[in-house]
């Protein structure tokens, strides 16, 4: 589980080829399936499957947990520097919540947002380390959150993304210091057995799949984990050292379904279920629908331009190579005229199917950010080269504590071959650019956007800096009609990719 994917996939958890779940987990037959399903999550969507369970349990009986990705990646989540999904979390009742992109909007916006959301934001693994504040190491939020349902006494701990000042730039989060921290969560577990006296602990989080079954490895006493941050679907439990590790998906795909048989002050029993939010087969909710308009009212101008059509599905979810990024790829190197282009391996983004129109909104659905600038400069073969060993080792580590999540960068331009189970630094070979194998002496005009390379660069052309998403749709009008291959650009030499599986168990 997190390392499988189509007919292996459906092979290891049932999955009947052409069903609603082979849709939603896996990509066989993706664009006949589209059709027949319609679009996954939104939050019209969402809200029957929730308000349907609070009914059946009774609302005082249910939390509703989210762990984080959630404030950014569309227009309207960037235009309203998060207001707008604030408004839809409230609108969906959330309770709890943890984050990772959420914090590139700035520290200052950050707590703003937080005094807009009716629910809670917990942390126990995001501390001051100013060392001119008076709150040194002092926790920036709150490290758990205890709720009284259903007779049940239940403490949810807060864990966001460990990784986030080195993921992302450390401009928006100066100051505060991100880790994983398992010796200060193992201290608030027994807090809360101990001392708060709860029947159940949950740990919400953004560790990633492979990170929260290491972590459960390490800390002892926690009943469950809700995972986030690789964006994995698990249509069931992982289970490590008693601790049931659950993560669902991304994106609003599902609603994650957990029931909790609590006696005698301790979990005797659970039940799990993953429930796919088909748009074609769950009526929307008209106040859901009244919120889109309402946000989207003042940029639909924008958003709906249609740039063009494509003839082929553009899609962002791959370890190493995708359409849609190949597409950004293209337009970039187009204007910048660079040897090669680097995009960022985010797990988010949107599909359009073949023969589709391709909105203004599809891109920035793929490229809102709050740091969208793509910039042109010079790095040498060796550099790049390492980089490149760099960005592997943080993907396929062997360790999953070293694996920082998201995919590898797409490049544009270039073209590899990668052995994921070799030693760190020995993976890439047969590494070309421009058709002729890498010359580590030589230096090559490089261009990239959503993270930080440009710091290690020479000759910045700053007057050639652009939004991604401008970049990009220029060059879909220019183009009109747009047809990707569908062939990756990397070929793997193996397919062990390390996984963390030693100790996990399916339940």
């Amino acid at each position: 589980p997190g390392f499988i994917c189509g007919e292996s996939f459906q092979k290891y958890y049932g999955i009947a080829p052409g069903s609603l779940d082979a849709y939603f987990d896996t990509h066989n037959d993706f664009t006949e399936l589209a059709k027949k399903f319609g679009k996954m999550g939104g939050i019209a969507h969402m809200k029957p499957i929730i308000d349907h369970v609070k009914k059946e349990r009774g609302s005082e009986n249910v939390l509703l947990l989210d762990s984080g990705d959630t404030w950014q990646g569309t227009a309207v989540a960037l235009k309203t520097n998060g207001e707008a999904i604030v408004d839809a979390q409230n609108y969906l009742g959330v309770d709890v919540m943890v984050g990772h992109w959420e914090f590139t909007y700035g520290k200052e916006r950050v707590h703003e947002l937080i005094g807009m959301l009716k629910g809670e934001f917990i942390s126990q693994n995001v501390i001051d380390n100013d060392p001119f504040s008076d709150e040194f190491e002092e926790l920036i939020f709150p490290p758990y959150s205890i709720k009284e349902i259903g007779g049940a006494k239940i403490g949810i701990i807060g864990q966001s993304f460990p990784f986030t000042s080195t993921a992302n730039p450390k401009k928006f989060t100066e100051g505060w210091s991100f880790a994983l921290r398992h010796e200060s969560l193992q201290e608030y577990v027994n807090e809360l057995r101990n001392e708060k006296k709860v029947d159940a602990i949950v740990v919400l989080s953004h560790d990633g799949f492979s990170v929260d079954q290491e972590l459960a490895k390490k800390v002892t006493g926690v009943d469950f984990i809700l995972s986030g941050h690789t964006h994995d679907p698990s249509p069931e439990p992982i289970i490590v050292n008693d601790t049931v590790i659950l993560i669902s998906g991304s994106h609003g795909k599902y609603i994650s379904r957990l029931d909790l048989d609590i006696q005698d002050k301790k979990v005797v029993d659970y039940s799990f279920k993953l429930i796919p939010v088909a748009s074609n087969l769950i009526p929307a909710d008209k106040a859901g629908v009244d919120l889109v308009e309402k946000w989207y009212k003042p940029y639909n101008k924008e958003l709906n331009e249609v740039l063009g059509t494509t003839k082929g599905l553009l899609y962002k979810r791959d370890t190493f190579y995708s359409t849609f990024d190949s597409l950004i790829g293209m337009a970039i190197q187009d204007e910048m005229k660079c040897d090669i282009n680097f995009n960022p391996g985010y797990r988010w983004g949107t599909t359009v199917l073949p023969g589709d129109d391709i909105l203004k909104d599809n891109v920035y659905e793929m490229t809102a950010i709050t740091y969208p600038e793509v910039y042109t400069f010079d790095l040498k073969g060796e550099v790049i080269y390492k980089l490149m060993e760099d960005i592997a080792d943080n993907v396929f580590n062997a360790n999953p504590l070293l694996q920082q999540g998201g995919d590898m960068s797409r490049i544009t331009g270039a073209s590899y071959s990668i052995k994921i189970s070799a030693p760190s630094g020995k993976r890439i070979s047969d590494f070309i650019i421009g058709g002729k194998p890498i010359d580590m002496n030589k230096t090559y005009r490089v261009s990239s956007w959503g993270g930080n390379l440009q710091n290690v660069g020479e000759n910045l052309d700053e007057k050639a800096i652009r939004p991604v998403y401008e970049v990009v749709s220029d060059y879909i009008r220019r183009q009109k009609v747009i047809d990707i291959p569908m062939e990756s650009n990397v070929k793997v030499l193996d397919m062990d990719c390390g996984c963390p599986v030693q100790g996990a168990t399916c339940s």
